[in-house]
C-alpha cells in the first residue's frame, strides 16, 4: 500500500521472479514523489555512472507524465497517477538492494554490474534500464495497480497505449544526446546496429502482452511466478545483449572506476578463489570477464543465475551447470 514498506515479497500480487529481493523501500505516495526520489538518486552518482544515465532517462520520463496528470490528456489521471508510483516502486526496490550489497533482480543486473564499464556507450545504458523497467517491472506494475484498483487491465489500455507517443518523443531526443560525435565515429556502426534491434514501442507492446498472461493466470500463483521470472530472466538476457562493450578495453593492470559493491572475495568476480583479497580484474571489469571467459564461475550480479540445488559439497562459487541455469533462468522446474 502507498506509503507502507514494501518488500520483494510484499507487493500486492504474487507474479515475483524466484530470485527474490530482500532489500526494503518506502514506496512513493505521489508522482511528485517519485520525481524527487529520482532526482535525490541522481545527486549522488557520478553523471557517467550507467545507473545515472538511465536515471536522468527516467526523471524526463516521469516528469513529462506528471506535466500531464493535470491536464485532459490522460482520460483516468488519478489511474495513471498511481501505476506511476507503483511502476517507479520497482526501480526503487532495485537501487535500495544494491545499495544494500545484495542483487537486484536478474534484469536488473547486467546494468548494476557494468555501470562504470568504459567499452560501454551512455546510450547503451539508457536502453538496458528501459529493457529491465518495461519488460518486466511494467507487466508487473500494470497487475498490481489493477488489483489494488479493482479494475481491469482493459479499462487502463488506452491510458497505457497513449504514453506510448510521449516516450517516443523522450526516447528520439535522448538518442540523438547519446549518440557518439565525431571522435567516437568507430563506435557509430555497431551502435547504430544495436539501436535498430530494440525499439521502447516494441518493448511496451510485449510488455502489454505480459500484462494479459499475468492476468489470465492471478488464480494460479505458482504460473503467474514461473512466468514472472520467466520475464525477469529474459529481461536480463536482452540487457546482456544491449551493453556488450563496443569500445576499446583498458590494459589488464589499468584502473577503472567499479561498481561499489566490488569486493576482494574469495571466489568473486574481483578475487580467486587461491588468491584471497587480490583482484583478478579492476571493479566495473568483472562481467565483461565473463564475455572473455565463458567458463569462468558466473558468481558477480548481473550473470547468468548459478543453480540453486547444487550437488553436496560444492561450494558458493562452484559453477552451475549451463543447463541447470538455463531451467532455472526460464521459469521451468529443474530435474
Amino acid at each position: 500500500m502507498p506509503g507502507t514498506t514494501m518488500t520483494a515479497d510484499g507487493t500486492p500480487v504474487a507474479v515475483l521472479a524466484a530470485n527474490a529481493v530482500t532489500a526494503q523501500v518506502t514506496a512513493p505516495v505521489t508522482v511528485e514523489e517519485v520525481v524527487g526520489r529520482l532526482r535525490e538518486i541522481g545527486t549522488g552518482l557520478p553523471p557517467a555512472d550507467g545507473v545515472a544515465v538511465f536515471n536522468r532517462l527516467y526523471l524526463t520520463v516521469t516528469e513529462a507524465v506528471r506535466d500531464r496528470l493535470a491536464g485532459s490528456y490522460f482520460a483516468d489521471p488519478a489511474a495513471m497517477a498511481e501505476l506511476d508510483t507503483v511502476f517507479a516502486g520497482r526501480y526503487l526496490l532495485a537501487v535500495a538492494a544494491d545499495a544494500a550489497g545484495q542483487e537486484p533482480p536478474a534484469c536488473w543486473r547486467p546494468l548494476f554490474a557494468l555501470r562504470a564499464h568504459p567499452g560501454v556507450h551512455p546510450l547503451q545504458f539508457a536502453l538496458a534500464g528501459m529493457n529491465a523497467h518495461i519488460q518486466h517491472d511494467l507487466p508487473l506494475a500494470v497487475v498490481d495497480t489493477c488489483l489494488r484498483r479493482g479494475c481491469e487491465p482493459a479499462g487502463l489500455a488506452a491510458d497505457y497505449h497513449r504514453i506510448n507517443g510521449l516516450l517516443a518523443e523522450v526516447e528520439t531526443t535522448v538518442r540523438e544526446q547519446l549518440m557518439p560525435g565525431p571522435d567516437l565515429l568507430e563506435h557509430v556502426e555497431p551502435l547504430t546496429h544495436l539501436l535498430g534491434v530494440w525499439s521502447v514501442e516494441a518493448a511496451r507492446e510485449g510488455a502489454w502482452s505480459a500484462v494479459q498472461a499475468l492476468w489470465e493466470l492471478r488464480a494460479v500463483p505458482a504460473a503467474a511466478r514461473a512466468f514472472a521470472a520467466a520475464l525477469d530472466c529474459s529481461a536480463g538476457l536482452l540487457g546482456h545483449a544491449l551493453l556488450l562493450p563496443l569500445g576499446p578495453h583498458p590494459a589488464p593492470d589499468a584502473g577503472c572506476c567499479g561498481s561499489p559493491h566490488a569486493a576482494d572475495a574469495p571466489g568473486t568476480a574481483a578475487g580467486t578463489p587461491d588468491a584471497p583479497g587480490k583482484a583478478l580484474h579492476p571493479p566495473g571489469k568483472a562481467l565483461h570477464a565473463a564475455h572473455e571467459a565463458p567458463d569462468a564461475p558466473r558468481t558477480a550480479a548481473g550473470r547468468l543465475p548459478e543453480a540453486r540445488n547444487r550437488p553436496a559439497g560444492e561450494g558458493a562459487g562452484a559453477q552451475a551447470r549451463p543447463d541447470q541455469a538455463q531451467l532455472e533462468c526460464s521459469g521451468l522446474p529443474s530435474a
